[in-house]
């Protein structure tokens, strides 16, 4: 009771307070007077941010109004140009609260975004509901288009189109209808992502007999021994759901039970039914998007986002997903056969493989097949070591440097650094937020931006770029190590600050990662490719104790494995695709009794089954933990990591014929694709910098199934 008399105390304070800073204003209330206009994290308290967003609001609001009633003849300048700059203290404040909230909550944190989440939708739709600013908008469309140039007309589009899909054309009533289903389902959005973070917070293994470790690394164990003593359990060792602990133990540990109940718990997040259950936001948010898409005359929420998306349509997502299946499902069911075998050579009777027994099967087939010992490699990936090697290849490629600056941050593990030209000249702020935070931080990796690039004035307002990663902390005298898919990550997360950090547009509406959702993967995933040759690995690639640089022999084996378990990754990234297709390709949600939930996990498995889905895997994301399509911006989209790949192979592939740092081949790149934005149509960008559309064929090489 006393937590919660506490949090409230919180709240009022918070919803009272006047926001003031200890110097006596809020930080929010004007221009961060910083070095670079980077955020004052030493000055920004919980206090500050509802005071804040309030005052944004009301800023906002006088500005919409100012540029709706403006008497003048509506022009690009004095409407379109006027609504992208209106709203800069609000969008002050919502980039450091929302990266906040999603690397390093609390429950006021918490609390906050349940008190501003609705407001927020509200005063989205009172802009996007705007019929004086819609004629103004449909006035400068019809009648001041053809003369600007691409990027204007980009985003005069842009606007015209996003008050159409908001509903601007509706009656009264249906707008009406409109603010409520915005409304609500913010709120489940919110609530969704909140129970994952509360499952996999409260979630611990504790283990107390040492058998049970067998086959565990130390790191792995010195970590686990750590973990026990910050959760009351000291001279125990728990593993908990975050990927830097529970996926090591599904992959290493020989108690075949322990791995069976770690897994289990992880693929039943929000699907316990309990109060953090996700199943019935999963209902409402299926059925909220369908009825706006409805409401807007589409038949159906997939519909109605890939009609802006490079794919167009469900038809041609779905085709290439049964394109892809047809490679996958086959080469995941010899894989299958494969790990049996090794389970029985391994003396152990088991009469088919269960998903919790895969990654530990694969281990040891990868192990005997090429020679490869994970952990081994792990003492040459230093994590401060493998960035520099990201920073290398982006100097290395585009010319540009990396120097850490010393400047206030919202946790002492965030580490800044200026991004620069070769002569100097400022290009932004990139933050690396590296490791994991148990109950404060959301799972995975992410990018995103406390300000995008654009042009104000005739002056390029720089970006302040953020990476979020969750690996594990040093640990037992060691720095933090990282495995292979966690190298890979930082060069995919990399890959997207690139696409922040070099964008040279002049709105932040089109700059940077402001994408079609099908396309804004290729740079992170063309970044990928570098991770592993032998060139790169040589700039990152020394041993935490010795220094001394990796071996070619080690290198060799790493990448004659690269081709390893691809039917099983490719099966599980198309069957979570397929499961997204499936709901939002729904045209009604069936119930015998409007009383009883839309049953989940039906819906689920009947999907998996009639897609053919083999028991010993599951998808890439179940649906009570599936944050892309119901909590983030991959509804009708998760599609898109695959259809980015045919573009990054693709690309990958002029850099493998012309040289692995071509100089043309990379500032072509950058100029064509990294500078741009959404500025120009995705597939124009693409040929622009290809000269062609993408060949799929080097998708499917890259994962060795086909020759």
């Amino acid at each position: 009771m006393n937590k919660y008399i506490f949090i409230l105390g919180l709240l009022i304070l918070t919803i009272t307070s006047s926001g003031k800073s200890k110097s006596g204003e809020n930080p929010f209330f004007s221009g961060f007077n910083t070095p670079y206009g980077i955020p004052p994290f030493d000055e920004i308290g919980t206090r500050h941010y509802l005071p804040a967003f309030e005052e944004g609001i009301r800023q906002n609001n006088n500005e919409i109004t100012a540029i709706a009633n403006n008497s003048e003849k509506p022009t690009f300048e004095n409407t379109v140009l006027a609504l992208e700059q209106s709203g800069e203290m609000l969008s002050r404040v919502s980039g450091v609260f929302y990266a906040v909230k999603g690397a390093n909550t609390n429950c006021t944190i918490d609390s906050i975004a349940n008190i501003i989440q609705p407001k927020l939708a509200e005063h989205n739709d009172n802009i996007n509901l705007n019929i004086e600013l819609f004629k103004r908008i449909e006035s400068v469309k019809k009648n001041d288009y053809k003369r600007r140039c691409k990027e204007d007309q980009q985003l005069i589009d842009r606007y015209y189109h996003n008050f159409i899909r908001s509903g601007i054309a509706l009656d009264g009533a249906k707008q009406g209808r409109m603010r409520e289903i915005n409304k609500e389902m913010g709120m489940h959005i919110l609530s969704f992502n909140n129970n994952i973070l509360k499952e996999n917070s409260v979630y611990e293994l504790v283990i107390d007999d040492v058998k049970d470790l067998s086959g565990l690394p130390d790191g792995l164990i010195a970590a686990a021994a750590d973990r026990a003593v910050t959760r009351g359990h000291a001279g125990k060792w728990v593993f908990t759901l975050d990927k830097s602990s529970w996926e090591p133990f599904v992959q290493y540990a020989d108690n075949r039970h322990l791995r069976e109940k770690i897994y289990k718990a992880f693929y039943m997040r929000g699907n316990n039914d309990n109060d953090s259950d996700n199943k019935k936001n999963i209902e409402r948010i299926i059925s909220l998007r369908l009825e706006r898409a409805n409401l807007l005359g589409y038949s159906s929420h997939a519909d109605y986002v890939l009609d802006e998306r490079m794919a167009k349509t469900p038809e041609n997502v779905n085709k290439l997903l049964a394109d892809l299946w047809k490679y996958a499902l086959p080469k995941a069911k010899e894989e299958s056969a494969e790990l049996l075998d090794m389970a029985r050579k391994e003396g152990h009777s088991i009469d088919k493989i269960e998903s919790w027994d895969w990654w530990y099967y694969a281990e040891k087939v990868r192990k005997a097949k090429y020679d490869l010992d994970e952990e081994a490699i792990k003492e040459y990936l230093v994590a401060d070591n493998v960035r520099e090697g990201v920073f290398t290849v982006a100097n290395k490629l585009y010319g540009i440097n990396f120097n850490k600056i010393d400047v206030p941050v919202y946790h002492k593990d965030v580490e800044a650094f200026k991004v620069t030209e070769t002569d100097g000249k400022l290009i932004g702020i990139i933050y690396f937020d590296s490791y994991t935070r148990p109950g404060a931080k959301n799972q995975g990796a992410c990018m995103g931006s406390f300000r995008k690039q654009s042009v104000k004035d005739g002056s390029r307002i720089h970006p302040i770029i953020y990476n979020v990663g969750n690996y594990n902390l040093p640990t037992d005298g060691k720095p933090a190590l990282l495995n292979l898919d966690q190298v890979r990550t930082m060069f995919h997360e990399f890959g997207h600050a690139l696409h922040g950090l070099l964008s040279q547009c002049n709105y932040a509406s089109l700059s940077g990662t402001s994408v079609s959702r099908d396309f804004v993967e290729l740079p992170s995933q063309l970044m990928e490719h570098w991770a592993f040759q032998p060139e790169v690995m040589k700039m990152y690639g020394k041993h935490y104790q010795t220094g001394k640089t990796i071996p070619d022999q080690l290198i060799a084996s790493i990448n004659n494995a690269g081709t390893f378990n691809q039917g099983f990754k490719l099966t599980e990234m198309v069957s979570a695709a397929i499961l997204d297709m499936a709901y939002y390709t729904l045209t009604s949600i069936n119930k015998i009794d409007p009383e009883v939930n839309f049953d989940v996990n039906k819906f689920e498995k009947d999907v998996m089954r009639k897609a053919g889905l083999i028991d010993e895997i599951l998808p890439k994301h179940r649906s009570t933990y599936f944050r892309h399509i119901f909590s983030e911006a991959y509804s009708s989209g998760f599609y898109s990591y695959l259809w980015s790949e045919v573009l990054d192979a693709d690309a990958f592939q002029t850099f493998i014929e012309k040289g692995l740092f071509d100089l043309e081949t990379a500032t072509s790149f950058r100029e064509n694709i990294l500078s741009k934005g959404g500025s120009d149509e995705p597939m124009t960008l693409y040929k622009r910098f290809k000269g062609t559309e993408p060949n799929p064929v080097y998708m499917l090489r890259n994962r060795g199934l086909i020759a």
